[in-house]
């Protein structure tokens, strides 16, 4: 990169369709940041979205952002920045950057297929067992649906995922506790998930308790997500957990993440692919790891108000990747 580089970031609010409900709160907007680096007469673009679970904030990771006066190489990047939303940011604009000035789509840059029709989860936010399923009867089209669940007692999350069965009772689930659950309940929940055929529970117990999951046998694989971010010990995860879900605002970027989905998949870790709710922006480069993954969910443009122009299209529950938004 030359001398002459530039970096810019602002912050942007997409309002979200319907409230967003997880075990750790609500929102109702989709407040993400857009980093542009440019030079030899282009830009490149990359989305990010702060984590509040990891102390970020919109305002302080554009700042970050913007403060970076490091060397612009994906390469250089890593140790430059810690892991987190504005190294996401920075990485995926360099890869957006390289792309057009090589006239090379992303995914060829990056050795992977072309992600097309990439079929994703879509995603139905915590709320009462009634309002969940009327929800999944509204979505039960869909082939893969994932249930945010983690509510105060585990007796409410048996009723929203019944709830769910019945009003879906042909979609694929997945569910994710976002930490929201202790062993005991794990332990009474699953029974009943096996029951409703259940492929996948992601992230049951908080991180700092999840070693209880390496004596755990149980019917249902178990995904990693909070307890998988930076430069996680993949080693590790895999005494834990039998997927590990990779998101770019965690890992700090699309280079290092596809460096962890190698890495997964040679310990024998299957591979899911998450995203925050955000703009197509975001998603492009993420799609890039679809070819790793045995899971995909990508449906954060799905739960916007709007999403921007140009977007990635999401045609019969399948998205596919367009280098007019990204790379």
């Amino acid at each position: 990169m030359t001398a002459a580089a530039t970096v810019a970031a602002h912050a942007e609010s997409w309002p979200i369709a319907r409230p967003f409900r997880i075990a750790r709160g609500a929102k109702t907007v989709a407040d993400v940041v857009v980093a542009t680096v440019r030079g030899g007469g282009f830009a490149g673009r990359g989305e990010c979205v702060a984590y509040r679970r990891y102390g970020e904030c919109a305002e302080g990771v554009a700042e970050a952002i913007r403060g970076y006066r490091g060397p612009l190489d994906r390469a250089a990047l890593r140790d430059a920045l810690p892991p987190g939303a504005a190294r996401n940011a920075l990485d995926c604009a360099l890869w957006d950057l390289e792309a057009k000035r090589a006239s090379k789509p992303a995914w060829q840059l990056a050795g992977v297929p072309r992600p097309t029709g990439v079929a994703t989860a879509y995603t139905i936010g915590l709320d009462t067992p009634g309002a969940m399923g009327e929800r999944a009867a509204a979505e039960s089209h869909r082939p893969l649906l994932k249930l945010k669940l983690g509510g105060a007692e585990i007796d409410g999350d048996l009723e929203r995922l019944r709830a769910v069965r019945r009003n879906a009772p042909g979609a694929r689930l997945i569910v994710d506790a976002n930490e929201g659950w202790e062993m005991a309940a794990l332990e009474r929940f699953v029974p009943v998930a096996v029951d409703a055929n259940v492929r996948l529970i992601e992230q049951p117990l908080p991180e700092a308790a999840d070693a209880a999951l390496a004596d755990a046998r149980l019917p249902i694989p178990i995904a990693a997500d909070e307890s998988a971010r930076g430069d996680v010990n993949m080693a590790e995860i895999a005494t834990r957990y039998q997927v590990v879900n990779i998101k770019l605002d965690k890992t700090g970027g699309l280079t290092q993440a596809l460096a962890l989905a190698r890495e997964a998949r040679a310990l024998g870790l299957g591979v899911m692919v998450g995203c925050m709710v955000c703009t197509s922006l975001a998603v492009a480069p993420a799609l890039l790891l679809a070819h790793f993954a045995e899971v995909v969910d990508l449906d954060g443009p799905l739960l916007l108000a709007r999403d921007r122009t140009p977007r990635l299209p999401y045609e019969n529950q399948c998205v596919s990747f367009d280098s007019a938004v990204w790379g």
